[in-house]
């Protein structure tokens, strides 16, 4: 007996193409968006959006720098900001007081835990 398919193009997508099984057709247009690295996009916008809801700004697909609609001046990054740690972005919203005490907290509660599990391991022998 074969593993194949009792009836041909009977796997996942095949089938009859058109937009009877796709959808509906809807005219659109392509607008051009430029980075400051040089690279130029063209994403699809449909026909019915207005101009003023095409954005002025897009984030460049190959670079993810700002792309904007003018090829002679694109727009430029405001700030390049650095990766930061989970410890920069602790640090940034405590003090050291607060992290000492919280530290501290942690430490009395890891403690307290530990004799209780030695005191019952002591009561179990």
């Amino acid at each position: 007996m074969s593993s194949t398919p009792s009836i041909r193009g009977a796997r996942v997508g095949a089938g009859p193409m058109g937009e009877k099984d796709r959808g509906h057709h809807v005219d659109r247009v392509t607008k051009s968006f430029y980075c400051a690295n040089g690279h130029e996009t063209h994403p699809f916008f449909a026909a019915t959006v207005l101009e003023e809801e095409i954005p002025v700004e897009i984030d460049c697909p190959h670079c993810g720098f700002p792309a904007g609609r003018d090829k002679t001046s694109p727009p430029l990054v405001s700030k390049i900001e650095p990766y930061k740690t989970h410890l920069a972005y602790v640090k940034e919203r405590r003090t050291d007081a607060e992290a000492a005490q919280i530290l501290d907290e942690a430490l009395q509660a890891i403690r307290a835990r530990r004799e209780k599990a030695a005191a019952a391991a002591k009561a179990r022998r």
